[in-house]
């Protein structure tokens, strides 16, 4: 190419330089430097991360024996990769497979399997019923352990089934299709559900849901909702990713939305999904809902072998995350928004709904019969 150059008058070469190139090929992603990483886990140990969506109950059924107190190589959650992520409250899922053949029985078998690891974990794990339980925790050095969602069809179509829910300390509801109070749209029914949930201080999860179903929760809730496990629908196609039209709603109501690190809501051309992506997911979300109206959702709780975000591979991979965005210029106050402040914000204005709604509204007895039909 040197010859080439170096000769102006070779008109061969110049029908081979008017050739259009192959675009370059893009740069492979650079390692944090230390320095970055070193503040991150400065700013997690000040703001930890409140975390929206952990599958670890369904995750444990596969994995028989398991320590998770020392650490579990089956796993991408346990204890010490919570610690080391700066996690300080974690939202544990108990949401049942919409294709299952008995969804209440299904829930409640992982509740009782989270409810046990926390209690079999006092000095490292917390369960939290109320935004009190969560700064006491983290007063303490524990980690604030949150029950839910749980999904629609578990509910069997009954609100007392949602308030032994509640007894048993569950304190998220996901709204998702599949029961016929859900879809195409809210009916009757699903909005006594929707004030039933407000009157417990149970937050309701809109990631999945159909418009119909979101437009009216938005509308006749009286507590914020979230997003457990959402990212931008602008960026990637999927069904647990929002729209910019639910996002602006979504914030405008005061809720938040956890933005999700799975490959498969993050992934926009095909390759290898990274801490980049996610970075311009939460950037996405933040730009339409607001910067106090987003959060992070892991969605970790896997086994060994499923699909993973570059640099975001475990529970331990939080700092990376913070890094990038310190990068991109994001101050401690919006990080400690996004990590602790929005999400224990919701907690806490369900929880104020729920007090201001006990002295004015008894128990619904109705039932979907009544309202909805046979």
């Amino acid at each position: 190419m040197a010859d080439l150059q170096d000769d102006p008058q070779n008109t061969s070469a110049i029908g081979e330089l008017d050739q259009p190139s192959p675009p370059p090929a893009p740069e492979p992603p650079q390692p944090l430097d230390d320095d970055g990483l070193d503040r991150a886990r400065a700013l997690l140990a000040a703001h930890p991360v409140a975390d929206g969506h952990n599958t670890l109950a369904k995750a444990l059924a596969a994995t028989p024996w398991h320590d998770l107190e020392v650490g579990e190589s089956a796993l991408d959650t346990d204890i010490p990769r919570l610690r080391a992520g700066g996690v300080g409250a974690q939202f544990w899922a108990l949401t049942a497979e919409p294709d299952g053949t008995d969804p209440a029985g299904t829930t409640l078998e992982r509740l009782d399997r989270i409810r046990s690891l926390i209690a079999s974990c006092p000095q490292w794990l917390r369960l939290a019923l109320t935004a009190g339980d969560l700064a006491d925790a983290r007063n303490c050095g524990r980690i604030a352990s949150f029950l839910g969602p749980v999904t629609a069809q578990a509910l069997g179509d009954s609100l007392g089934t949602l308030r032994a829910y509640h007894v048993l300390g569950v304190r998220a509801l996901a709204l998702g299709p599949g029961t016929r109070w859900t879809e195409p749209g809210l009916t009757r029914f699903g909005l006594e559900v929707v004030r039933e949930a407000n009157r417990m201080g149970i937050l309701l999860d809109l990631s999945g849901s159909t418009e119909g179903t979101w437009r009216r929760t938005l509308d006749a809730s009286t507590a914020p909702s979230l997003l457990s496990r959402s990212a931008a629908a602008s960026l990637t196609r999927h069904p647990l990713n929002a729209s910019d039209e639910l996002l602006a709603e979504l914030g405008a109501h005061g809720g938040v939305c956890l933005v999700s690190f799975a490959p498969e809501q993050i992934e926009r051309s095909g390759s290898a999904v990274s801490v980049r992506d996610v970075a311009d997911h939460i950037e996405r979300v933040r730009d339409v809902a607001g910067p106090s109206h987003v959060g992070l959702s892991g969605t970790y709780g896997l086994t060994t072998g499923a699909p993973r975000t570059t640099g975001l591979e475990d529970a331990s991979c939080y700092p990376n995350l913070i890094a990038e965005l310190l990068d991109r210029g994001w101050t401690e106050t919006e990080i400690a928004a996004l990590t602790w402040d929005n999400l224990v914000r919701v907690v806490r204005d369900a929880e104020f709904t729920a007090r201001a709604t006990a002295t004015r509204r008894a128990p619904s007895s109705a039932t979907i019969e009544e309202l909805d039909g046979p």
